[in-house]
């Protein structure tokens, strides 16, 4: 089958189903809550859904611990409400991504449980060592939510197993044929059932180094040298796209911590076939503008360390793979709370939508985002369900843990969509599966879905005008005022280069018409306070047009002398005629 690269003209909405929506009236939400809200996720001018898990599983890692590839759970709606699913989003013109988790299963999965008796062929479907003479473990790898180390003894087995993310994640031996054999019957059996790609869950650790040596001992992560781009990596990756995804045309969207634009390029360049063994990357360097690798080390936000991020993927892939852009997923709390400004909720969640709706790729948004959802602040850690959460600073005092899970907690993307100002925020008539926050009579849709100023119709602005221009699509990237604190500025042009990669695309005819010429520019105050703005040199303020304004009495004002005095956390997008 002919594959397209139709994903890169897409917006995406990412649903985490357990808080999206319940449409059964049991708590939880479920795909009959989804198939209620689909016209709702067309009014964003979307194209596609990402589902986090909807496997059936014990919920050690809230769906990220499968039990069962080939069927969705029952308090989702089983196999019945997602065929239902999938026929009404297609029928919009909605793409279906499925999560790939791969990496690991549920220690409850039929695979573990056979293998721990060491039943045929399950036997070395996992990571298994004996225990050493000397009594020490297999080696000094740590696990990323326990906090301790990554070997879990096994009573029935009597060896240890390697999880490197809860106990009962044990990790999958994928250096066995096998095993990557069950991996090309998942990936066959969901794009059979019409499903349209897969977000490859931390695919990047699938292969282990030789012999499994001890790392640098880093606290919560000796071992990642060793299993992140492991030596088979994209021998494995090559094989499942050789077998099974060069068969169908569909995307794949790879989760990969700790990435380079360098390293991103061996696996997603589109110059060569050989380094392609997927279409785009889940990078984290964005979400470290506040942290240092991860949440539960936090430093103070640097707009110039999110920038750096933003421009670094911006360039160094462009003409040579494509970026994925994203601000919010489950992974991270909410990006107005640790980007923007709760006081300045509406404001903030606008411009922060303009930093990256513009840039080239494909983006992604978490559900409740264009809302402006923000933090979750629970008065006790013991409210708290996210296992990576509740593992974290087990030692400290209750006050500091608090403080730090306020902060850092992914638990805070994970309260329940806040539809209506109503009881359980209309997310259920029931009492909701984990607690609601409690800002939703102020921020939930119903109200922003009348606000013409709301962040929710900013967002539908923004993402209808993106897919209008080419510029978006094929022009180049170029910041303004990189040394700013205050503001995020940058360009979108047309030059030679860009005009001929756009010549060459498959995809040019559907901006057949469309005006290429001009220069897109993107302004975002990340300050509290008025901040002046200069176009910068090259612009002649004569000419702009304003196409899009956070703030609509800005709307018919035009950059006269080359100066504007932007409101707190302002956002404007400028189309500056040749």
């Amino acid at each position: 089958m002919e594959q397209t690269q139709w994903y890169k003209d897409g917006v995406f909405y990412q649903i985490w189903p357990r808080s999206f929506k319940d449409g059964n009236g049991d708590g939880m939400g479920d795909l009959y809550g989804v198939i209620e809200k689909l016209d709702y996720i067309q009014s964003l001018h979307v194209d596609g859904i990402w589902f986090s898990p909807l496997y059936p599983s014990p919920g050690a890692d809230c769906g990220y611990d499968i039990s069962d590839y080939f069927d969705i759970a029952e308090e989702f709606g089983g196999m019945e409400a997602f065929r239902k699913l999938l026929e009404e989003a297609h029928r919009r013109g909605l793409r279906v991504i499925m999560d790939l988790v791969v990496n690991h299963t549920s220690d409850e999965h039929e695979w573990f449980q056979k293998s721990r008796q060491r039943i045929d062929p399950y036997t070395d479907y996992y990571i298994w060592r004996e225990k050493k003479p000397d009594g020490k473990l297999p080696n000094n790898w740590a696990s990323m939510f326990e906090g301790g180390t990554a070997w879990q003894w096994d009573e029935v087995r009597q060896e240890y197993y390697l999880h490197l993310f809860a106990i009962k994640q044990p990790d999958l031996n994928m250096d066995n044929p096998l095993v990557r054999e069950e991996v090309k019957k998942i990936l066959k059996f969901w794009l059979d059932l019409g499903v349209d790609g897969f977000r490859e869950d931390v695919i990047t650790f699938i292969s282990k180094a030789e012999g499994l040596p001890d790392d640098i001992p880093v606290p919560g992560a000796a071992g990642i040298l060793k299993y992140n781009h492991g030596p088979h990596i994209h021998e494995y990756l090559q094989e499942f796209r050789r077998d099974v995804l060069s068969h169908y045309d569909c995307m794949t969207l790879a989760e990969a911590p700790l990435v380079s634009p360098g390293k991103a390029l061996q696996y997603i360049s589109e110059k060569d076939p050989e380094k392609h063994d997927i279409d785009m990357m889940i990078q984290f360097q964005v979400m470290c503008a506040n942290c240092l690798f991860t949440d539960y080390v936090p430093m103070k936000f640097s707009l110039r360390r999110l920038k750096r991020a933003f421009s670094r993927w911006q360039k160094k892939l462009y003409g040579k793979a494509w970026n994925m852009l994203y601000l919010e997923n489950h992974d991270h709390p909410r990006v107005i709370s640790r980007y923007g400004s709760e006081k300045y909720r509406t404001e903030s969640g606008k411009s922060l939508a303009a930093s990256y709706l513009f840039q080239q790729g494909t983006p992604f948004v978490y559900q409740g985002q264009e809302l402006g959802m923000t933090n979750w602040y629970p008065k006790s850690t013991s409210m708290y369900e996210d296992v990576q959460t509740i593992n974290n600073h087990l030692n400290s005092p209750e006050k500091k843990r608090l403080k730090l899970y306020h902060r850092a907690s992914r638990d805070s993307a994970r309260t329940p969509v806040q539809w209506t100002s109503g009881k359980f925020a209309g997310f259920s008539e029931h009492e909701p599966w984990f607690y609601v926050n409690e800002n939703y009579t102020a921020v939930n849709a119903e109200a922003e879905d009348r606000d013409p100023d709301s962040v929710l119709n900013f967002y539908r602005e923004a993402i209808r005008l993106r897919k209008s221009l080419p510029l978006v699509r094929y022009g180049k990237y170029r910041e303004y005022y990189k040394h700013s604190q205050k503001l995020y500025v940058y360009e979108r042009y047309m030059d030679k280069e860009a005009k001929r990669i756009m010549q060459k695309s498959t995809d040019a005819g559907k901006y057949e018409g469309k005006d290429t010429s001009g220069r897109l520019l993107v302004v975002c105050s990340y300050s509290d306070l008025p901040e002046e703005f200069r176009v910068p040199k090259g612009f002649d303020p004569a000419k702009a047009e304003l196409l899009l304004g956070s703030e609509k009495e800005a709307a018919a004002q035009a950059a006269a002398d080359g100066t504007i005095l932007l409101k707190p956390y302002e956002a404007r997008v400028y189309l500056f005629h040749d």
